[in-house]
């Protein structure tokens, strides 16, 4: 199948180079969403042509595609849980979950056209038309599905149906954003809130950046009831703050997503200059998070909800 696809370029949020290098879940067993890679869960088919947004744009497949290459880790995973992992011949460098999936040394952050072309796909999914990546494609006939980095926990169930429709699995794709949403509301549900919120940090790289609560994971956080120390401070959504301005704010939780890249621990945090009398380090609330959890938008979010809401759930009702 070879169809054209317009396409606007969409802007890629700042981060650090962790957050990025999982632009960036299936739902892991406990989830109970999504299947292993070698099991794809039972397909639904449907009808094409169908047209899907895509970025600023819409991407129109004519057939259903049955060599799908992505280059989006999130977007991986969420092939494997609509039951579209059959129909993947690649992923990108950065894609290790679920199991098995065809990992190559294709990369999201640096796409060469003329690699993917080489395997031959019937359509691409990236998260950002980065080196005129669309354009070359689609001089090839090849569509490319732009899925950028959400939001809003909404563009992430939503982006679970896209992938549904465009891969033939509506019914699987429909059904999983459902799923997710029930399970984060049962989440959210179930964990106590307080008269004043909890302020967090947390902490991307070992260099300081952080998000704020206009974020993707700024959001998550709030629907606890979590502040970011962040907010309000001028501009960016990925600010790099200074170590005086963390121990001044003395947050409640400091929330890690550099424990795997960079060997941060609860240990190596307390032993920074000022940081051992923080209020989070003196009562144990410094929490290691799964990076690649922190940093993708797929099916899997409902496992990272399910951390920070045991880690909330903890917590003295007690205002502070």
């Amino acid at each position: 199948m070879r169809t054209s696809t317009v396409v606007q370029r969409v802007s890629w949020p700042r981060r650090s180079v962790v957050a990025l290098a999982a632009v960036v879940a299936v739902v892991s067993g406990c989830a109970s969403t999504g299947d292993g890679a070698g099991d794809p869960a039972p397909t639904s088919g449907g009808a094409f042509p169908v047209t899907v947004p895509s970025g600023d744009g819409e991407v129109t497949l004519a057939e259903r595609p049955d060599a799908i290459i992505s280059l989006s880790p999130s977007a991986t995973e969420t092939l494997w849980a609509v039951g579209a992992g059959e129909q993947v011949v690649a992923v990108d460098d950065r894609s290790d979950h679920p199991a098995g999936v065809p990992t190559t040394d294709l990369s999201g952050f640096s796409p060469n056209v003329e690699a993917i072309l080489g395997r031959n796909p019937d359509l691409v999914i990236a998260s950002d038309d980065l080196g005129g990546l669309v354009s070359g494609l689609a001089a090839a006939g090849v569509p490319t599905l732009l899925l950028p980095a959400a939001q809003t926990l909404d563009d992430a169930y939503e982006q679970v149906e896209r992938v549904g429709v465009a891969t033939g699995h509506a019914d699987e794709g429909r059904d999983l954003a459902a799923s997710m949403r029930e399970q984060i509301d049962a989440v959210v549900a179930a964990t106590p809130r307080r008269d004043a919120p909890l302020r967090y940090f947390h902490e991307l790289d070992d260099t300081l950046y952080t998000v704020t609560g206009d974020t993707f994971l700024g959001q998550v956080y709030g629907r606890f009831g979590l502040e970011s120390i962040a907010d309000g401070t001028a501009g960016d959504q990925y600010p790099q703050l200074s170590t005086e301005f963390v121990v001044a704010a003395d947050p409640d939780l400091v929330f890690l997503a550099d424990g795997q890249c960079c060997g941060v621990t609860p240990t190596t945090v307390a032993a920074r200059p000022g940081w051992a009398g923080m209020r989070a380090v003196t009562t144990g609330q410094v929490h290691v998070l799964d990076e690649d959890l922190a940093s993708r938008w797929g099916p899997r979010v409902v496992d990272l909800v399910r951390e920070i809401g045991a880690v909330v759930s903890a917590q003295p009702v007690a205002a502070r």
